[in-house]
């Protein structure tokens, strides 16, 4: 898992993920100045630390780059969450606590993912009344509502 984005390296990385094309140092730094005072060199620096961490690939354009994400901010999401899960001594416990903190919203979001996740076969053999029950870590909206979540 690498590790977690700093505060500047994320502000790159958003607009590399926002604009999803590959981009010059110049654009990220023009963008992220109407934020903040920072300096050229400090971008492209941060730039190419994110390419030495592998998070961007670059292309040379006459004397510059351009840089590209390599993976998705959804992907980077799912591997801060999975890393934080995998540390966890209980990691039931640790997805009860997290869906307790979780929105309606998100819950709800969740729920979605769940099935597409287990695609059209899993999902159809879910609602068909499978034999084996569904725990809440794998159904979490199935919990009766006021039971303390």
């Amino acid at each position: 898992m690498p590790r977690p984005l700093g505060e500047l390296e994320d502000a790159v990385m958003t607009r590399v993920w926002k604009w999803n094309r590959p981009v010059t140092v110049r654009e990220v730094l023009e963008d992220l100045q109407q934020e903040r005072t920072i300096a050229y060199t400090t971008v492209m620096t941060v730039l190419d630390n994110l390419h030495q961490k592998g998070w961007v690939r670059r292309e040379a354009e006459g004397r510059a780059y351009r840089y590209e994400a390599v993976s998705t901010r959804a992907a980077y999401a799912a591997a801060l969450m999975n890393d934080a899960w995998a540390q966890s001594d209980n990691p039931a416990a640790a997805l009860v606590a997290f869906f307790g903190m979780m929105s309606e919203e998100q819950r709800q979001a969740l729920r979605d993912a769940i099935r597409i996740a287990q695609g059209p076969e899993e999902a159809g053999q879910a609602d068909s009344g499978s034999d084996t029950p569904a725990t809440p870590a794998e159904n979490p909206g199935s919990a009766p509502e006021g039971d303390g979540r």
